[in-house]
């Protein structure tokens, strides 16, 4: 009995083509993600943003003071706090591996729940990031 060659070259075909397909989505760019082959200009880090203070959704005084930390940022300068929309002026002070950001909100701020938004700018915009969290500010 005579069997059919074509489903079984068409099914050859079809398995070097995924393969083919698979390789150029593995090893296409290197550098597209964190730690991945090429790095250089083309690879980054996202900014890591974490340990707000006060917590999220604490009720604070007026003119409270906050702080955070942040990973993965070159420069103080790259950092940019922003409380209800209101620009803030921030401390920050090298740590070798993060930078532990000071700041006050601001005094006009009473009486209202209020998002404390932070924005890094990268060279690379695919490298910048963005975090933040609320407080309730009370009289």
């Amino acid at each position: 009995m005579k069997t059919p060659r074509l489903p079984a070259i068409l099914l050859m075909i079809s398995c070097f083509q995924v393969s083919a397909v698979n390789a150029s989505e593995h090893h296409s760019g290197h550098g597209g993600g964190s730690g991945g082959g090429g790095g250089g200009e083309n690879g980054c880090l996202k900014p890591q943003l974490t340990k707000f203070v006060p917590a999220n959704m604490t009720t604070v005084a007026p003119e409270s003071e906050f702080s955070f930390l942040a990973f993965n940022v070159e420069k103080a300068g790259q950092i940019k706090v922003s409380v209800k929309g209101i620009p803030v002026e921030v401390s920050s002070e090298d740590k070798e591996t993060f930078f532990l950001v000071k700041g006050k909100l601001p005094a006009e701020l009473v009486n209202t729940t209020a998002r404390i938004n932070i924005k890094v700018t990268a060279k690379v915009s695919r490298c910048n990031g963005e975090n933040g969290w609320l407080v309730k500010i009370s009289e």
